[in-house]
């Protein structure tokens, strides 16, 4: 599924991508952290990926950052860096961003739950033209393994409720495993969300700016090892805020924010 402008090309003024940025942000990760960096690692350069691995370690308790700093020396690639700042899963990400050489960054949880293979795979969508491309675990083809009924079911109402406001036709705009061209990142300028409505906002940024964008199915499995981040009950305010806020730009700035002719 893409949007209205999403068929685009390099050879339609595009710049071809030169290296992609891998960020992940992490709090408390030292039972999966160097798997993840492992295989991303080698999926990435079987498949002749230019890339960096910024991994963001948001305030750890435990050995996170020992094992990262550690498997740098195996992993040049790899680029950890610390949010010695507030916290918050949208701080990581977007101090993440400010650390990132690349021209092109996916977001990327730590825990495993996302595939190696699809980093690969919106590379090449990014390559062909799109602004950003958007995994949906909900289209014919992707799905889900091991996600906790009460959360999936959440899920499902309010993802609904933001394909009705914004007309868009992604349904899964919550999902943070996304990809963009870094003109995207910086043409979606100011993101204010500090916490997990960062992956509400980016996205719907990117489409009421008129940013192209391309869905694929992509699978998602709970995590095997930690503590899972998100806590609805202390995020849903913050999600629909931060909707609201998208959904006034869109009918009341005029225009002002779209992304200008390249």
């Amino acid at each position: 599924m893409s949007n209205k402008t999403a068929d685009k090309s390099p050879s339609d003024g595009h710049a071809t991508l030169k290296l992609l940025s891998v960020v992940i942000p992490a709090r408390d990760e030292e039972g999966c952290i160097r798997s993840t960096v492992e295989h991303l690692h080698l999926e990435l350069n079987l498949n002749q990926v230019p890339h960096e691995i910024v991994v963001v370690d948001d305030g750890s308790s435990d050995s996170t950052w020992e094992i990262l700093t550690k498997l740098k020396e195996s992993i040049p690639q790899l680029n950890p860096v610390q949010n010695t700042e507030r916290h918050g899963i949208g701080r990581a990400i977007l101090h993440g961003f400010a650390s990132m050489q690349g021209d092109a960054a996916v977001i990327m949880m730590a825990d495993e739950s996302d595939d190696c293979r699809d980093v690969v795979r919106y590379w090449h969508l990014l390559n062909e033209g799109s602004d950003a491309v958007f995994g949906s675990r909900f289209l014919k083809g992707g799905g889900v393994i091991d996600y906790p009924t009460h959360k999936l079911i959440l899920n499902r109402i309010f993802n609904r409720f933001v394909r009705l406001l914004f007309r868009h036709g992604l349904n899964d705009t919550t999902n943070a495993f996304k990809a963009y061209r870094k003109t995207t990142i910086d043409g979606c300028q100011p993101l204010i969300s500090p916490h997990f409505n960062l992956l509400v906002e980016l996205p719907l940024k990117a489409h009421i700016r008129r940013y192209s964008w391309t869905t694929i199915p992509i699978t998602w499995r709970n995590r095997r090892s930690g503590v899972a981040k998100l806590k609805l009950r202390e995020m849903g305010s913050r999600y629909l805020f931060i909707v609201l806020y998208c959904w006034l730009e869109r009918y009341f700035s005029r225009g002002d924010y779209h992304k200008r002719p390249e």
